[in-house]
């Protein structure tokens, strides 16, 4: 199983980005970072007698990556109790994916994946972090994406994450599950 991570936060070694890495040391997977890449944010042009314009940006390019994996693993910081908007902002690109005529079997090629979610945030994120997992769980449903497992951990200065022992165990758990379908 090939497993791709789409890291959404900004900060370099962030408390996300640690824990995800936890999660996939000694695992074989593409590592996307947005902030790496320009995307443009969506310009809606879904009832236009024209339809989506192509937008001179790196989205496409990150489409064509997930689109080899079969697992992905959405790693983002919570960010004023949501998705950062990197991967918000990615996420709502795949609108435009759904009409593009690139790419005609998208959705079909998505619901065949199994995705995780793993996020790290301050001021109780395990309760306030959990409609941002409810909404995972709806973009995922819509596209058909089996969702597999979340971890939420708690973390705010940079490596805050290592004492959240909780979610170095979810982590540890985790791993496991990968290399089981490796």
């Amino acid at each position: 199983m090939k497993i791709a991570v789409i890291y959404g936060g900004t900060r370099p070694n962030g408390n996300t980005e640690m824990l995800t890495d936890y999660v996939i040391q000694d695992i074989i997977a593409e590592k996307i970072y947005l902030k790496e890449y320009n995307i443009e944010p969506i310009i809606d042009m879904r009832h236009s007698k024209d339809g989506f314009q192509e937008r001179n940006d790196d989205y496409n390019s990150i489409i064509e990556q997930i689109l080899l994996n079969d697992i992905f693993i959405f790693s983002t910081p919570i960010y004023w109790y949501s998705m950062s908007g990197t991967m918000k902002n990615f996420i709502d690109r795949w609108s435009q994916t759904l009409r593009d005529p690139k790419y005609p079997d998208f959705k079909n090629k998505m619901a065949s994946k199994k995705a995780f979610v793993i996020a790290v945030g301050g001021d109780a994120p395990r309760i306030k972090g959990l409609p941002m997992i409810q909404q995972f769980n709806y973009i995922f449903d819509f596209m058909g994406i089996e969702f597999a497992g979340y971890i939420i951990g708690s973390g705010n200065k940079p490596e805050e994450v290592i004492q959240d022992k909780e979610a170095i165990f979810a982590a540890t758990q985790l791993r496991k599950k990968l290399t089981e379908n490796e």
